[in-house]
């Protein structure tokens, strides 16, 4: 299988991160490629050209991390991080929504701030910020624990762990001593050390 990265991406990392510990490393090939130059090796797998993308042995191609991550739970082995049915099932799926908005925002705010400041919505970045700060909120409002560990917990350590690489001006620890915990217990896992953004 060959899954299409980008080192910096937290979608990215989300997906390593559940291939490490579903135990599929030995049959997947990371493929470090430059989305914004849109190769044919990415577009054949993801028409949109973005990273990650999945490209399974049977030829399948999957775009999407949450798509991905879920495929990924399913052929790897050991406990399932997001069950199949069932209540937890939503709770979990709800608490990696609120992750992966939370990241979403990050993503709108990293791109704004790349355009020429003369050029820049401080309206947009207002209401991006704002919106991030919420979603990480609502997951410090969740008291989420690294163990067992789901779906959600996976996306929420990513979720914090970029927004502090990536948004360094802005204090998301201040008031979330429950996301700082879950964040220090899952970087020292070795599938979190492993897939460090960079």
């Amino acid at each position: 299988m060959k899954l299409y990265i980008t080192a910096p991406s937290p979608f990215a990392r989300k997906c390593r991160i559940v291939a490490r510990e579903k135990g599929l490393m030995d049959r997947i090939h990371e493929v470090a490629i430059d989305p914004y130059a849109s190769p044919e090796e990415l577009t054949a797998v993801n028409p949109i050209a973005q990273a990650p993308a999945l490209l399974t042995d049977g030829g399948l191609s999957l775009a999407d991390s949450q798509l991905i991550c879920e495929w990924l739970d399913a052929h790897g082995t050991g406990p399932r991080l997001l069950p199949p049915e069932g209540p937890e099932r939503w709770r979990i799926r709800r608490v990696e929504t609120l992750a992966s908005g939370a990241l979403e925002m990050g993503v709108k705010r990293v791109l704004e701030l790349r355009r020429p400041e003369s050029e820049r919505s401080p309206s947009w970045l207002a209401r991006w910020t704002t919106n991030m700060a919420r979603a990480l909120d609502a997951l410090e409002a969740a008291a989420l624990v690294p163990e067992p560990l789901d779906m959600g917990v996976i996306t929420a350590g990513c979720a914090v762990t970029w927004i502090g690489f990536r948004h360094p001006d802005f204090d998301w620890k201040t008031g979330r001593p429950g996301l700082v915990a879950l964040q220090t217990a899952l970087e020292a896992r070795a599938s979190f050390q492993q897939t460090m953004p960079v």
